[in-house]
């Protein structure tokens, strides 16, 4: 079983993900304080879901190429 993630976390991490390609890594960490840079973002936990998200769907772009 996979984890369910709602629609605001797979929307906001795909839209920063277009809108800066070369910016997020596959290391969680760093793209947490990232995401604190380029978004406004008062829970820590949304941040830490749209992070780890941002991972998943670059370790699976990563893998196509």
């Amino acid at each position: 079983m996979g984890k369910v993630r709602t629609f605001l976390i797979k929307n906001i991490s795909k839209e920063l993900i277009n809108k800066y390609p070369d910016v997020f890594t596959t290391e969680f960490e760093e793209n947490k304080k990232l995401l604190d840079k380029y978004l406004e973002i008062d829970s820590k936990h949304l941040r830490n879901r749209i992070s780890g998200y941002i991972v998943n769907l670059l370790k699976i772009k990563n893998q196509e190429q």
